[in-house]
């Protein structure tokens, strides 16, 4: 089989722990997209803040490489950051969540639209996550989110450290919208994510997929946690990281002997697409 596309989540995948990206998988990404494959970040990010690391690939700004953001809710292609597909939620949903999600004065809320990152009650261990990954942000006073009315909302958030916490919150938002609402998911071991119905991280790659010509059998998806589920039983190959949780391990096709502190990405592009080249 000839994969065409890697689509891949960052934090605790392609990322060291740290933020930082191994080597190895610099330079396996570099060789294979000079072939003509595609690497794309599928990640729960704004596009805005993978710039960075798409300067580190060799990426930025190319023609027909592209970003999958916000968990599914947007395609970026990379050249002049064009949006190639979005998928936002109604204000009134994401108030809702908003509202919901907030079940202590511990808990802090992001709010993503197409182009920026508000938080509200933004938590000192959240802080120090967001400076590691160089994350723009603004924060906001009140909790109150009328002043995005009028801009499209890709997905609503919350950071707690506590996993208790972690779930009430998910419970909190799913009694006050439905369960056929949203798409809710936990990430990094601090988050709860809430997308609208329908998108995730591998509708999302089937629909680039889709756009360009490629089949999902054509497709590798690799991620450690809850949230990349969806793009890993999607894919023709779905892929964990040797430090994926569980449930993702439990759903993949493989598991990499490497980490991603230790090059796991490289380890499947030199398996799975550069092999016999």
């Amino acid at each position: 089989m000839a994969y065409k596309i890697l689509v891949s989540d960052l934090d605790e995948t392609l990322l060291n722990d740290d933020g930082t990206v191994n080597e190895k998988n610099v330079n396996a990404i570099k060789v294979a997209s000079a072939q003509g494959f595609k690497f794309v970040p599928n990640t729960g990010r704004s596009y805005l803040s993978v710039q960075p690391l798409l300067k580190e690939l060799g990426l930025y700004n190319k023609a027909d490489q592209f970003v999958i953001s916000y968990n599914g809710a947007a395609i970026i292609e990379n050249e002049n950051n064009q949006v190639f597909l979005s998928r936002a939620m109604d204000f009134k949903l994401a108030n809702q969540i908003f509202k919901a999600g907030l079940v202590d004065e511990t808990v802090d809320a992001h709010i993503y639209t197409i182009d920026q990152l508000y938080i509200y009650n933004l938590s000192a261990s959240d802080e120090k996550y967001m400076a590691e990954r160089a994350v723009p942000f603004e924060v906001i006073d009140n909790a109150e989110i009328d002043f995005l009315m009028n801009k499209p909302i890709m997905k609503v958030i919350f950071e707690s450290p506590n996993s208790a916490t972690r779930e009430k919150i998910k419970l909190a938002v799913i009694e006050a919208v439905g369960e056929t609402a949203v798409e809710a998911t936990f990430s990094s071991q601090r988050y709860v994510e809430f997308n609208q119905a329908g998108v995730d991280k591998g509708a999302a790659a089937l629909l680039l997929g889709e756009k360009l010509g490629i089949k999902a059998e054509e497709i590798i998806a690799v991620g450690d946690n809850n949230n990349d589920i969806a793009m890993i039983r999607a894919a023709g190959l779905g892929i964990s990281v040797a430090n994926g949780i569980e449930t993702v391990q439990e759903a993949a096709d493989v598991v990499t002997k490497r980490t991603n502190n230790e090059g796991a990405i490289a380890e499947i592009i030199e398996r799975y697409v550069l092999e016999g080249n």
